[in-house]
């Protein structure tokens, strides 16, 4: 009995060739274009989810497991597929590397005041600015898993002390020098010099961070976002920049995605703004391959596959 494979996306002759690799008993098909996978999904078993749509998985009778491209599953999880009785895994690990550099190259931006160092550049003005040091400064990480843990790997590095909230704080954490549950919120936002949102976006963490949130951190720290837009209230934000109740913030995430051209957080001083390219790398494509063909030889063979989401959890 053969397995179908859909590579739902432009897939180069070179996956299509690697995951055929697997097993002969697998029929592997990409589809480039949206009706393209409509018409193929009605035979898959097993899509590889580059795009995605509610009509996908609806359009495919024999569907049994989705991988996703991403670490956050939010946009799969529409009520009717968390009913459903397919198997969700997703990509977590594979983008912890870069995502993990951009956090501290935004530490580094604020705590050396390169913001301040641009403009002053671009006006021909020489001019100091007052710094810190990461070390010994505080990390505060909201979401410790694959993502939140290598952000506290890499930051200990420099000496940081590392703090942390997350579900389940029972769980071994070498990384951080303190863990503790979601509860302890208000005791990291206080503690910490910067926070870094590296969790996932669900029904328990949209605004997790709202104006309330904001006065309990330092008017010195900073606010870093490589999770999903939605954790923060943006207007709750934006105030808070503008009043300045803290520092500033490093973004890499936006409510709406593009970010508008009238938000007023593309003009405000204490802003950083990256456009949703934290887990950008030459290497993440042969990660998530790796990912997904190890996953399949599990799925051929009855074994538990990687990365399965509680879809319940929303992650």
């Amino acid at each position: 009995m053969k397995v179908h494979v859909l590579l739902n996306y432009d897939a180069g002759e070179e996956d299509l060739v690697r995951v055929r690799a697997v097993s002969s008993a697998l029929v592997v098909e990409n589809a480039a274009r949206r009706e393209e996978g409509l018409r193929r999904a009605t035979t898959a078993e097993v899509i590889l989810a580059g795009h995605w749509s509610e009509e996908l998985w609806k359009a495919a009778p024999r569907l049994r497991w989705v991988q996703s491209w991403g670490a956050g599953v939010e946009w799969i999880l529409t009520p009717e597929f968390v009913a459903s009785p397919i198997l969700l895994t997703n990509a977590q690990g594979i983008y912890a590397t870069p995502i993990a550099e951009h956090v501290v190259a935004f530490l580094l931006h604020f705590a050396r005041a390169f913001d301040r160092h641009v403009r002053n550049q671009a006006e021909h003005r020489w001019q100091h600015a007052e710094v810190r040091e990461l070390r010994d400064s505080t990390l505060g990480i909201i979401g410790l898993g694959g993502i939140g843990s290598e952000v506290a790997r890499v930051a200990k590095g420099f000496g940081l002390r590392v703090i942390a909230v997350r579900r389940r704080p029972d769980r071994p954490a070498p990384e951080a020098d303190e863990v503790r549950g979601p509860d302890a919120l208000p005791w990291l936002l206080g503690e910490s010099d910067f926070v870094a949102l590296c969790t996932a976006l669900t029904p328990t963490t949209r605004h997790l961070i709202g104006e309330a949130e904001l006065r309990q951190m330092k008017p010195t720290a900073y606010l870093i976002n490589i999770g999903r837009g939605g954790l923060v209230d943006e207007e709750a934000l934006i105030a808070a920049l503008r009043d300045k109740r803290i520092a500033g913030a490093g973004l890499d995430v936006f409510a709406q995605e593009p970010l508008p051209p009238d938000s007023p957080l593309w003009d405000l001083p204490n802003v950083l703004i990256t456009p949703h390219t934290s887990g950008n790398s030459p290497h993440s494509h042969e990660r998530l391959m790796a990912l997904f063909c190890e996953n399949l030889r599990r799925y051929l063979a009855g074994e538990e596959l990687l990365n399965v989401v509680d879809k319940g959890e929303g992650y």
